[in-house]
């Protein structure tokens, strides 16, 4: 009898484990349920922002504009030109050196030949013996020189002593003309001549404008083409 009551508990007791057991692992699943699709939905919510952000057409704003060139750039042209100054390339108002001449009666013989390899490095202005000769600028008589090629010579300096003007084969030189004498542009200093190497049937004034250097020597002068500087047109 003991024996079969100890049985009877004992089925009890298992039943009702089981039953116990059976209930406790329906509930954990059904609260895993949820978490578990909590987790999916969130992954997959992830997963849309992620194709969202990766798919997102790529920005259409206008690519910026090139900026415009700087002042520097473009004035540097115009800087250049404004510092160059008449003194760079000649002196300007000069007088033409021989009376009764004209601009457009000038020939441009700077460039010619000379002998012994020489280039002119002036002009000649033909005209008649005993023409006068005037003073291309305002300035004074740096030398009065009679040479072998040149003959009867003048060298006159500008009031800065930038420029000596150059004046050669005169026939003579104006009365009382002397070295250092003051010079107004026009005065008469000298009168058309062919002394030196010049012919004796071509009477004409050869003319030089050379830009002085520091040391102010008269024969280490770097001549410019005169022609352009009394009026003379390109052919």
């Amino acid at each position: 009898m003991l024996r079969t009551l100890l049985v009877f508990l004992a089925g009890l007791l298992i039943g009702a484990n089981l039953v116990y057991f059976a209930t406790h692992r329906t509930k954990s699943h059904a609260q895993a349920a949820p978490a578990s699709a909590l987790t999916t939905s969130e992954s997959m919510g992830t997963t849309a922002v992620a194709t969202e952000t990766i798919s997102a057409p790529a920005s259409t704003a206008p690519p910026a504009a090139t900026p415009a060139p700087t002042a520097t750039t473009t004035q540097a042209p115009t800087a250049a030109i404004s510092s160059a100054t008449p003194q760079d390339i000649g002196p300007t108002g000069l007088l033409l050196p021989v009376q009764g001449i004209r601009a457009n009666q000038l020939v441009d013989t700077f460039s010619d030949a000379r002998s012994e390899g020489r280039v002119h490095d002036a002009i000649d202005i033909m005209a008649p013996r005993d023409t006068p000769v005037l003073a291309a600028s305002d300035g004074s008589v740096a030398k009065l020189f009679a040479s072998e090629r040149g003959g009867l010579t003048i060298y006159e300096f500008d009031p800065t002593s930038t420029w000596v003007y150059y004046y050669a084969h005169l026939d003579r030189y104006a009365d009382g003309l002397a070295e250092k004498q003051s010079l107004r542009r026009g005065d008469v200093i000298g009168y058309v001549g062919s002394t030196g190497n010049a012919s004796p049937d071509a009477p004409h004034l050869h003319f030089e404008v050379s830009r002085l250097g520091p040391e102010k020597n008269w024969w280490q002068a770097m001549p410019v083409n005169p022609y352009p500087l009394l009026g003379g047109k390109p052919h």
